[in-house]
């Protein structure tokens, strides 16, 4: 008999030891997956990356006016690295100048076609006013003949003087004629020369003009600074081998270092919680350790679709505080824009919340050996964490996923919810959740 009851014992001190290692073990397990309600400052933040820019910057600009020679891209045949540092007057890039080259020695043939028919119509109308000029003195000695004729033969027969005075008076008439058409075709010859000198200037005027821009496809720098490439249209930097176009011909850029941007592009989702004037902290990946400050300074107002991608993007302009000599254009940046700030509130990992028909959400709660699975009321989220306004208290510990053989339990619903919460159309009234009692635990002691 003493010998069943040693047995006995035995296996239930043996049964007490495997429970106990069990619930441990299980309590170790729960422990691991487990997370503590908070109270703090809770900041509602949107991460982007983005990349350094120069706020303020100098254009470096090739040959402007080709659009009108009908030229409209231009080749870059060689240019300088980007980051080279220079001076005002340095050489940057050289353009290919192959299209423009036959257009002005073109233009150089119209020179010297104009400058000869300038000189051309010079020499004519030189020549006719000349030949207009001695017709009128031989018109004029002509007059003179005719009244000798006429004085010598008053002594004639009537019938002769009236002759010599006929004739006389044609000699005026063909006199004065004469001066009138000598004033017409002078005017004339002054129209001629004014055309042909205005086309000459014309022409001149071009090709001092292309002349000019002939020699601007030298690129040279207006300032001292450090040389950036231009960007073109898809992101990609402008270099040896691509084309800028006449309506925007930047080469590259030198950046203001003292005054730098973040340019990055928030997802359509997020933008309407972006203002202007809002902190931002600003990492980079160049150097780590450096954490910088700034604020968002532009919110675009018109999306866009970025290369590679769908989803439609909003460009967002992020001002860095102070000076950093460090910092360079196209450095990548990581940007955590504090969209709101709220000061003591609840605040627990997204991990914890979870859904049942998409209109209730609860957490599960450890109340010593206890689970409650209990309905909470959620305000604003980040991209960790979500504040909860109704549900727990503070340092409710609570399931980072679910607990096993809770599944089926009721949720414990809060009764101030009642009437207004939302139920799927497909949902039975006989189904419905029964009201549960409203909660008031106590803070668990820490």
């Amino acid at each position: 008999m003493k010998r069943k009851i040693l047995i006995a014992s035995l296996g239930i001190l043996i049964a007490f030891i495997g429970y106990f290692v069990v619930r441990g073990n299980r309590a170790d397990e729960s422990a691991n997956i487990m997370s503590v309600v908070k109270r703090g400052k809770f900041k509602v933040e949107i991460e982007t990356t983005g990349e350094l820019e120069a706020k303020n910057f100098v254009k470096i600009q090739g040959p402007e006016g080709l659009r009108n020679f009908s030229i409209y891209q231009v080749t870059i045949q060689n240019i300088v690295d980007e980051g080279t540092i220079v001076k005002k007057g340095d050489w940057v890039a050289t353009l290919d100048r192959s299209e423009f080259q036959t257009k002005f020695l073109q233009k150089q043939i119209d020179l010297e076609t104009a400058n000869s028919k300038f000189v051309q119509t010079q020499l004519d109308t030189t020549l006719e006013m000349r030949k207009s000029r001695d017709e009128l003195i031989n018109l004029k000695y002509a007059v003179e003949e005719k009244e000798i004729i006429r004085e010598q033969s008053k002594f004639e027969p009537p019938s002769t003087v009236k002759q010599t005075e006929i004739d006389l008076d044609k000699a005026k008439r063909a006199y004065q004629q004469a001066i009138d058409n000598y004033k017409i075709k002078k005017n004339q010859n002054i129209e001629k020369m004014r055309v042909v000198g205005a086309e000459l200037r014309k022409v001149t005027n071009e090709f001092d003009g292309m002349n000019k821009i002939l020699q601007s496809f030298n690129v040279k720098a207006p300032d001292a600074g450090m040389v950036i490439y231009e960007r073109d249209w898809d992101g990609k930097p402008v270099k040896a081998g691509s084309q800028i176009r006449m309506w925007d011909p930047v080469v590259a850029t030198l950046p203001d270092l003292t005054t730098m941007q973040s340019k990055t592009f928030v997802n359509e989702v997020d933008i309407r919680k972006i203002k202007p004037g809002q902190k931002v902290e600003v990492g980079l990946d160049a150097y780590p350790d450096k954490k910088l400050t700034g604020k968002v300074i532009h919110v675009a107002n018109v999306g866009e679709q970025r290369p590679n991608s769908d989803a439609k993007v909003f460009e967002v302009l992020v001002e860095i505080d102070g000076t950093d000599m460090s910092l360079r254009p196209a450095m990548t940046t990581s940007n955590k824009i504090i969209a709101h700030e709220v000061d003591e509130v609840l605040h627990i990992p997204l991990e914890c919340l979870h859904n049942e028909h998409d209109s209730i959400t609860y957490v599960f709660v450890q109340e010593g050996i206890k689970i409650t699975k209990q309905e909470v009321i959620v305000g604003e989220t980040n991209s960790n964490e979500a504040v909860v306004l109704k549900g727990v208290v503070e340092n409710d510990r609570l399931f980072l996923s679910m607990p096993p053989d809770v599944g089926d339990q009721k949720i414990q619903l809060l009764p101030e919810l009642n009437g207004k919460r939302k139920k799927k159309k497909e949902e039975e009234p006989a189904k419905s959740a029964e009201p549960a009692q409203k909660v008031m635990r106590m803070p668990p002691s820490k």
